[in-house]
Order: C-alpha cells, then sequence, then structure tokens
C-alpha cells in the first residue's frame, strides 16, 4: 500500500476513534478509568507481565465498546424505527461491553489490589524505570495528545498539518529524551539541531506554521521532561 494513502486510511480510523469518544460519554469514561489505571500500574511498578496483561484487558474493553458504537450505528441506519430485533442486537451488543468491563475490573483488582494496599501500610513511593521505558512512554503519550489536540482544534488531519505539528513534538521529546539518556553535552546539542531542522522544514514546506511548530515542540519537551523527572 502507498504511504499517502496508508497515511488516508490511518486518518480515517483515528476520526472514527474519536467521533466515538465525542458522541459517547461511555467511551469518554473508559478512556478517563484506563488512563487512570494505566499510570497508577505504571506509578506502582507492577512487572511487564502484569502491565502487559492488564494493558491488554484495557484495549480489549475500548475494542468491544467501539465494536458497540458501530453496532448501534448500523442498526439505527437500517432500522431507523423500533423495532424488536433492532433492540435486542444493541442489547446483545451492550452485554457484551458490560461483560468485558466485569472481567477487566477484576483482572485489574487481583493485579493492583496487594501493591495498593501495601501502598497504603508501607507509604506511597513512585517506582522508577528506565529511561528506555520512559522515552517509549514518552513518545506514546506525546502522539495520543498530539492526535487529540488536532482533533478537538479542528484544524489539519490528525496525521497530516493542524496543531500543533506532531513532527514537531516528536522531535523535541526525543531530544529531551537523548538528553536524559547519553548524558552528553554534544549528543544533546546535536539531537537538538536535528530537531530544530525538523521543526524547521515543517515551516518551510508550509505543512505548519511558526506558531504550531513551536507549541507542538513545547508540547513534546514539556511531556517528556515531566516523565523523566517523576520516573527515572
Amino acid at each position: 500500500m502507498p504511504v499517502r494513502q496508508w497515511i488516508k486510511s490511518a486518518n480515517f480510523a483515528i476520526e472514527g476513534i474519536l467521533y466515538a469518544a465525542k458522541t459517547e460519554r461511555h467511551i469518554r469514561y473508559h478512556f478517563y478509568s484506563i488512563a487512570l489505571v494505566l499510570i497508577v500500574s505504571y506509578m506502582l511498578g507492577i512487572s511487564r507481565t502484569e502491565f502487559l496483561l492488564i494493558a491488554l484487558v484495557a484495549i480489549t474493553v475500548l475494542l468491544a465498546e467501539l465494536f458497540n458504537t458501530a453496532i448501534e450505528a448500523v442498526v439505527d441506519l437500517l432500522s431507523p424505527e423500533q423495532n424488536e430485533k433492532a433492540r435486542i442486537a444493541k442489547d446483545v451488543a451492550a452485554g457484551a461491553v458490560l461483560i468485558t468491563a466485569f472481567g477487566a475490573a477484576v483482572i485489574g483488582y487481583v493485579i493492583l489490589f496487594p501493591p495498593l494496599f501495601r501502598s497504603f501500610h508501607e507509604g506511597f513511593h513512585v517506582a522508577k524505570h528506565t529511561g528506555e521505558e520512559i522515552s517509549m512512554a514518552a513518545f506514546i503519550l506525546v502522539l495520543i495528545l498530539v492526535v487529540i489536540a488536532k482533533a478537538y482544534l479542528g484544524k489539519g488531519t490528525p496525521l497530516w498539518g493542524g496543531m500543533p505539528s506532531g513532527h514537531a513534538a516528536l522531535a523535541f521529546s526525543a531530544w529531551v529524551a537523548i538528553t536524559y539518556l547519553a548524558g552528553s553535552i554534544i549528543v544533546s546539542a546535536i539531537t537538538f539541531v536535528l530537531a530544530a531542522a525538523v521543526a524547521r522544514n515543517r515551516v518551510t514546506s508550509g505543512i505548519h506554521t511558526t506558531t504550531e511548530v513551536i507549541l507542538g515542540g513545547l508540547l513534546g519537551m514539556f511531556v517528556t521532561f515531566l516523565l523523566f523527572e517523576i520516573f527515572l
């Protein structure tokens, strides 16, 4: 598949996710609760296997909710008037979400209760992580924030143009991460020049304005710096 076609397809998929999050409050609640659970898990320092299991369960819950939203839209399209079979289809889809969410809650309780219990009795301490793990978490978080910002500001597409510049955000996120990881002024300076070159290219090519690039760079730097200061 050509790169341009892949980007177009990815834009449609991301726009679908954001549409569901905007129009369905249950999906928004799932996003909020999942983000909270993942952050707490990261802070408690659970094992990688346990964290992976929680992440997979969280993804499963979101998939179930998205499928439920898609089924409701199709049913409303095919049967705009009240229909018993349409009601059954919606109820079954909602039931699938309920079962998935209940299972996720049980698994989350089994994994997170012991370390939370110890924290209440021994005092809460933020778990530390390797620089590589923090860099990956920062990259993902910055990318998510850029996509959401573009969707809500209504300018550009999730992966092309708009406010803020995703390329600048990720480039300067990488600069901060490499600065922490390398511990070398020379390496940090070279990485900064490369990040600045990426940002400048976005302006000179007419894809972004100077303001969009600056805000994107600040977003990437701030989020990455914050995560390193908390978890390193």
